[in-house]
């Protein structure tokens, strides 16, 4: 069982353990390790690894912690700054480096922070290599705390544990190594993006709110709708190290709706911190989910002949509404476990290219390989212009099942379905739910929480339901 790793990599507060700068150091000498015992590289030396970072205030000192990691191992550190995570992604696989590494924690608030790593394949690793990396890391970990307690604190990502934290209102501008990296690579992924829509499509005449969350979309999606002729409104785009994600984004996509309507645009699209969702808003400001632009792009691509198996990915958490509707227009719907990287295995193995999750994490693999917020930001403004689509009129159609979604803190993670007083509760809602809905009860990746999802026609015994799973948890397993 990995212990480091969960559902989307590292992720904890920035500067406990493990996001302290020695476990972080020791990240990128492992990772080096790693790939060389991998035998990556072969014929090519030493090992290349690019480093990006959203806009948490964290980001500055944990690159230079990886830096000092993968240096000291003897591989080469290029650190492009403030980017996507699928820009990242994208340029790991066309930039010739043998691997990519996101210091991003999504959509958790600015204290947080975490380390996804990506091969030259454009690929997140897998579960048996991030065991295998895991390993590594806790053995480079005693080893560097070994040497610095000999050495008296003179490595210098020990160092690091003292500096001075930055406080809010001090992100650091680009360092010249960044800005070096940066004006060699992120043209080309601006390109592709503008690639990834119809040839020739433009923008004009689409009003466009951009919700950035004060993330690392601000910098790339307002000067790239603009460039498509939009015209843009721009909201939370002024990182500070702190306000990432704060009451903005695809977490809070509320302001985004108000916006969409002061401002009479036609579509609004809400970011999260790194850029990896979007959920778009129509034109009376509903906020619309991953599922929506599942449905939107999966029909569409259908009429388009572009759809191969006529199937789409999707996960267990995705609305029944989806499976049925999809399935009225010919569609079939195939569901994975929660997670994209567990999306994209399934759409690799079956040949699908387009999958995704509720939440907005969208896999256009045609493209990339990779969610991309700011992709399918463009991808649902293309259908609207070249379509000539109403998006709430879309919407309208819709009849959404009713679903409760509720978190149990718990104080150990035993296997669910076989726990011989929580199982037999979860097989007797699902029979009383038989043809009628469904129960699906799994542990969070990266919190000590249960979390359980009923659906079903009946809103009154979906509830029924749901609560007597949780108190069957709560009972058993539940926290002090």
């Amino acid at each position: 069982m990995k212990h480091l790793f969960g559902t989307d990599g590292i992720r904890a507060v920035a500067g406990e353990y493990p996001l302290d700068p020695p476990t972080v150091a020791a990240v990128g000498a492992s990772l080096v390790r790693h790939l060389i015992a991998r035998g990556e590289g072969r014929g090519r030396s030493p090992m290349r690894i690019l480093i990006g970072r959203d806009t948490r205030e964290s980001g500055p000192w944990m690159q230079e912690a990886l830096i000092a990691g993968i240096r000291r191992a003897g591989g080469e550190a290029d650190p492009i700054g403030v980017i996507t995570t699928p820009g990242l992604a994208y340029l790991t696989g066309n930039g010739g480096y043998h691997a990519g590494v996101m210091l991003s924690a999504s959509h958790n608030p600015f204290r947080d922070n975490g380390i996804k790593i990506f091969g030259p394949e454009q690929l997140k690793l897998s579960d048996e290599s991030e065991l295998a990396l895991e390993q590594e890391i806790l053995r480079e970990t005693a080893e560097v705390a070994a040497r610095a307690a000999r050495a008296a604190y003179e490595a210098p990502e020990i160092r690091l544990v003292e500096r001075e934290r930055p406080t809010s209102g001090t992100l650091p501008p680009p360092s010249a190594e960044e800005k070096t990296v940066a004006g060699r690579l992120l043209g080309q992924y601006e390109q592709f993006l503008v690639e990834s829509i119809a040839s020739g499509t433009r923008l004009a005449g689409l009003r466009v709110v951009l919700d950035c969350a004060n993330g690392a979309a601000s910098s790339i999606a307002p000067d790239l709708f603009a460039s498509l002729g939009a015209q843009i409104v721009v909201t939370h785009a002024s990182p500070d190290g702190r306000n990432i994600n704060e009451k903005c984004g695809a977490l809070h996509p509320d302001g985004l709706g108000r916006a969409v309507v002061e401002s009479k645009a036609d579509l609004g699209l809400a970011f999260d911190g790194d850029a990896d969702r979007c959920l778009p808003a129509d034109r009376t400001g509903r906020i619309l989910d991953g599922d929506f632009v599942l449905y939107l792009e999966g029909t569409r691509l259908h009429r388009l002949g572009a759809l191969p198996r006529a199937s789409v990915v999707a996960t267990v958490m995705s609305n029944l509404w989806l499976e049925k509707k999809l399935g009225e227009a010919g569609i079939h719907l195939l569901r994975s476990p929660v997670g994209d990287k567990y999306v994209l295995e399934r759409m690799m193995a079956e040949g699908i290219v387009l999958g995704g999750e509720q939440s907005g994490h969208v896999i256009f693999l045609d493209r990339s390989r990779a969610g991309d917020g700011i992709l399918t930001g463009l991808r649902v403004a293309e259908a609207v212009v070249r379509d000539g689509l109403d998006l709430a009129r879309l919407a309208d159609g819709i009849e959404r099942f009713p679903q409760v979604l509720l978190n149990v803190p718990v104080k150990k993670k035993p296997p669910l379905d076989t726990h011989p007083e929580i199982g037999p509760v979860i097989r007797d809602m699902e029979s009383a739910l038989a043809g009628s809905g469904r129960v699906l009860v799994r542990y969070s990746g990266t919190e000590p929480l249960a979390r359980v999802m009923v659906e079903g026609t009946d809103r009154g015994q979906i509830e029924k339901a749901a609560s007597a799973i949780v108190d069957a948890i709560r009972r058993h397993l539940g926290a002090a």
